[in-house]
């Protein structure tokens, strides 16, 4: 991943998968769709693309083999269709699974919601999995960046947030940080990613509540733009990538690279 030229990387948010309460019986639809949306990402210029299992909900701390194994088989037939980097996310915090996944399909980088410290969440007390990581890692070396949340999304923090990203970089050994708003799709505290921006020996990347218009104002604090709901139909999280809102996005990306030359 070469966060030179900054990067805009796009979610496939999966359908409900085998396994999750919400699920319909109907994995050949749910593959098809994720490839569709992956599609769609390339195809309007998007740097990169990750998959989550955002539709699991209610999620648990860690999933089942048959998470593992249903995510494996999109990110695969995903990776064979497009020609982007990809990202494995998978919620609430499994990184182990994520990084297992992205190692068999020859991922490219994971998210780790909470790799240090401890998050108080919808799912309960949610604790840093640094030591489990970097132990799998070490058991199954490859390329695989891990970008790691430093307050991450729909939790609640107690620790000073600086000690926290510095934690998650010195000890957690993330490779990039991202930084988001409180909720998906909310924009996140400019004053809190200039800070990271400034103190983060790594890349930045912003994980939530980009949008068109205030992409200009966020580019010179972020090495990256992890994008969900904005590109979506009507901006809404759930629905489907607008192909148009996707390519309007990534257009903007350009002009900015080149202003910014």
């Amino acid at each position: 991943m070469n966060f030179e030229r900054k990067l805009l990387i796009g979610m496939v948010h999966l359908k409900p998968l085998p396994g999750s309460y919400l699920y319909d019986n109907n994995f050949d639809e749910t593959l098809e769709y994720a490839v569709d949306e992956a599609k769609k990402l390339e195809k309007a210029g998007f740097d990169a693309v990750m998959v989550e299992n955002f539709n699991d909900v209610p999620f648990p701390k860690t999933v089942g083999p048959i998470t593992v194994a249903a995510m494996s088989v999109i990110a695969k037939a995903i990776r064979e269709e497009i020609s982007l980097p990809l990202g494995i996310n998978v919620l609430r915090n499994d990184g182990i699974a994520a990084y297992s996944i992205a190692y068999a399909v020859k991922a490219d980088f994971i998210r780790v919601n909470v790799l240090s410290g401890v998050a108080y969440t919808d799912q309960g007390i949610i604790e840093g999995i640094a030591h489990e990581l970097a132990k799998l890692r070490k058991s199954l070396p490859s390329k695989i960046k891990v970008f790691a949340d430093v307050h991450v999304k729909h939790a609640y923090h107690f620790g000073d947030f600086e000690d926290a990203l510095r934690d998650t970089v010195e000890r957690g050994l993330a490779d990039a940080v991202i930084i988001s708003g409180k909720r998906t799709g909310s924009e996140v505290d400019l004053e809190k990613l200039k800070k990271a921006k400034e103190i983060s020996p790594v890349p930045v990347v912003v994980g939530s509540g980009t949008t068109y218009d205030n992409l200009p104002k966020l580019w010179k604090y972020a090495d990256g733009f992890i994008v969900g709901t904005w590109i979506k139909k009507e901006g809404k999280t759930k629905n489907d990538i607008d192909f148009e809102r996707a390519r309007k996005l990534a257009k903007l990306m350009e002009n900015l690279r080149k202003l910014n030359q």
